[in-house]
Parts: structure tokens; C-alpha cells; sequence
């Protein structure tokens, strides 16, 4: 085409890895847990863009749907077969298996004294599991209290919240850039 300057890749064109490929590479040492996700959109956004940042694995607690479910799929794009998924119905018992496991429990949210999420270079830990809250009411104060850190999304306008699974893929971004 004349005139394009930056043409645009067809999907064939993306060498993106077959499901074989990425269910044996390596993955980037996160694991994400979900605390009480009421939207399976939102769920299946969380399948999926986990798969585009490679975490080890997805922890499904409490009310938080799972797979096989129609409207999962429709957001995951297919994700759910590619990323690894676990329910646990106890959240608290998780995060305590987790901290044995050497993850670091990194609570997203808003409270009295966070890291903010520009400032996370500083952590020292390798293995962070990232746990998200219920889209109404964040994270539950006892996941908050077992949490090694919280982090915070700064922002600026008149809102101060971002719906979940937008902010998964920030904070996602942000320390998936610690492994690239």
C-alpha cells in the first residue's frame, strides 16, 4: 500500500506460540489470585491477559467462577485452556501455602500505607503472587493483613478505582517488566 509507513501485522504474521510452546516454556514467577471476582467477563480478561504476560498460574477463591463457563470463554479468548487454574476455597489458607512456597503476597488496593505501583522496582522478592479483589468490595481486610505488601495504582482523576481487570493488566505489565 502506498503511503503506509507502519503496516499492520496479520495474525499469522505475530509468531505467537502454539499452546504446546507456551504450556512448556518458562514462566515469569506470578501467580494471580482472585478474591471473590463476581464478573465472569472480568474472569475471563483476567485468563487471558495472563496468558499475555505468561504467569505461572491463576488461583480462582471464594465466589470467583470457573471455568468451563460461556461468558469466561468469550473474554478469554481461549486462555483457560492455555493457563494454568486452580479453585481454593479458602483465600487465607492460600496465601499462607503461597508465602511457604517463597511468593511474595502483594495485595492490590487502596489502604492507610502502600507501595505505589511505580516504586515496586525496589522490592526485593522474586516470586510475587498478585491477589485482586471483588469488584464492589476490594479485597477482604483479613487478605489485606496476611498481605506481605499492597500495592497502589496511583491516579488523578475523580474516580480512584479502575474496574479490576483493567487494573490487572497495569500492575500485571508493570511487573512482568521486572523479568524481561
Amino acid at each position: 500500500m502506498e503511503g503506509t509507513k507502519n503496516k499492520k501485522l496479520k495474525l499469522w504474521e505475530l509468531n505467537r506460540v502454539s499452546e504446546d510452546q507456551f504450556k512448556k516454556q518458562a514462566k515469569n514467577p506470578m501467580v494471580i489470585v482472585l478474591d471473590d471476582i463476581r464478573s465472569l467477563n472480568n474472569i475471563g480478561s483476567f485468563f487471558r491477559t495472563s496468558d499475555a504476560f505468561n504467569v505461572e498460574k491463576i488461583y480462582l477463591c471464594g465466589i470467583t467462577a470457573c471455568p468451563p463457563h460461556r461468558d469466561i470463554h468469550k473474554t478469554a479468548l481461549g486462555a483457560t485452556e492455555t493457563v494454568m487454574w486452580e479453585y481454593r476455597p479458602n483465600i487465607l489458607e492460600l496465601c499462607a501455602e503461597l508465602k511457604q512456597l517463597g511468593f511474595a503476597v502483594c495485595t492490590i488496593e487502596q489502604t492507610e500505607q502502600t507501595t505505589m505501583l511505580q516504586d515496586i522496582h525496589a522490592l526485593t522478592n522474586e516470586r510475587f503472587a498478585l491477589v485482586f479483589g471483588n469488584e464492589v468490595n476490594g479485597v477482604n481486610q483479613g487478605v489485606i493483613d496476611a498481605s506481605d505488601y499492597v500495592i497502589e495504582i496511583p491516579q488523578f482523576g475523580t474516580k480512584h478505582s479502575l474496574n479490576v481487570s483493567v487494573c490487572a493488566g497495569i500492575v500485571m505489565w508493570e511487573f512482568c517488566k521486572r523479568y524481561i
